[in-house]
């Protein structure tokens, strides 16, 4: 079965001061339908970039698409006029952003938020569409969605207010859904709440997700398949299981050491040395070299690919690709 998503070599940039960040750089990779894709790195790396190119949200003129393709079942999204390019965000693909309460508008009600898209997009009657916004508040959790339809964004918590942008997100039934960094900032018991949401969510609508995160926890527990980004570029790929058991690439490598242990409280957490390159000064060459633990001669010599895209588990690494480490 063809990919519901396929980034083909996607690049983009951004005009500033010190010159032209590359963001984003030859990125390509797959998202199946019903399949859950966790983007992970630090921040800065380019995950919420490679989304906001997919959904056409790149901020113009300082920021554009140097290069690539995206395709949607087979179209190339990046060809589209932006009148398609809103139909198909509203009715195909919808994104939880990262901050709920600056995402929302905080002078329209929460019902009025949901109503919306419901009559955008779906032509839904007033009426109905305000029967259906209550509908979904209750699909998502929330308690007394009749009073909550009438409240301010203001008047809710964070974790009620992500599960308000849920509710906007699944109002279309897109059959892709991006949640960029769904549970930061949310409390331990909320986080649990929102992951056991969309996990539900996948399993009842077969609804595809593309997950935005730096938490390798949230990856395990939710994703099929991980993509490993640093400065731009993915540096890993593979499933779940592969990528987390059996890290091939150094940084990998280093992000999972960083983390904590459940039940190993006295080990001793591993930090990663230097700071990631800005995007506007990276290196002609591996731009991990620096602060890699295995750098040698060769790392410094070009940029590594990631390699055959029929191998199922792939690292843009020389040392690991020869074997070496």
């Amino acid at each position: 079965m063809p990919p519901l998503v396929e980034f083909q070599s996607l690049s983009t940039y951004f005009k500033t001061d010190e010159g032209v960040a590359r963001a984003v750089q030859d990125v390509s990779f797959t998202i199946g339908e019903g399949e859950t894709v966790g983007v992970v790195g630090e921040s800065g790396c380019g995950k919420s970039v490679t989304a906001l190119s997919l959904m056409g949200l790149v901020s113009r003129p300082s920021g554009y698409i140097a290069g690539g393709q995206i395709l949607y079942r087979g179209q190339d999204l990046l060809t589209l006029k932006p009148e398609a390019m809103r139909t198909m965000r509203g009715n195909e693909i919808a994104m939880i952003f990262q901050e709920p309460m600056s995402s929302l508008n905080p002078v329209l009600t929460i019902g009025e938020q949901i109503v919306e898209p419901l009559i955008e997009h779906r032509k839904m009657p007033p009426k109905a569409a305000w029967a259906e916004a209550i509908a979904l508040l209750a699909r998502v959790g929330i308690a007394r969605p009749e009073r909550i339809v009438e409240g301010y964004p203001h008047q809710l918590s964070g974790g009620m207010l992500q599960r308000v942008m849920i509710a906007i997100a699944l109002s279309c039934k897109p059959k892709l859904l991006i949640a960029d960094e769904p549970t930061t900032a949310l409390d331990v018991t909320i986080q649990a709440q929102i992951l056991d949401l969309l996990n539900r969510l996948k399993q009842d609508e077969g609804t595809a997700l593309m997950l935005i995160t730096h938490d390798l926890g949230l990856v395990a527990e939710l994703a099929d398949r991980v993509i490993v980004m640093y400065a731009g570029r993915v540096v890993e790929t593979g499933t779940v299981r592969d990528v987390l058991r059996h890290p091939k690439h150094p940084y990998t490598r280093g992000l999972l050491a960083s983390r904590p242990v459940p039940g190993q409280r006295l080990r001793r957490l591993v930090s990663i040395p230097g700071q990631v390159p800005s995007p506007a000064r990276l290196p002609a060459y591996c731009a991990f070299a620096e602060r890699c633990f295995a750098a040698v001669d060769i790392c410094r010599s070009g940029i590594p690919s990631l390699g055959l895209a029929s191998s199922p588990h792939r690292a843009a690494c020389f040392l690991a690709q020869s074997g070496a480490i």
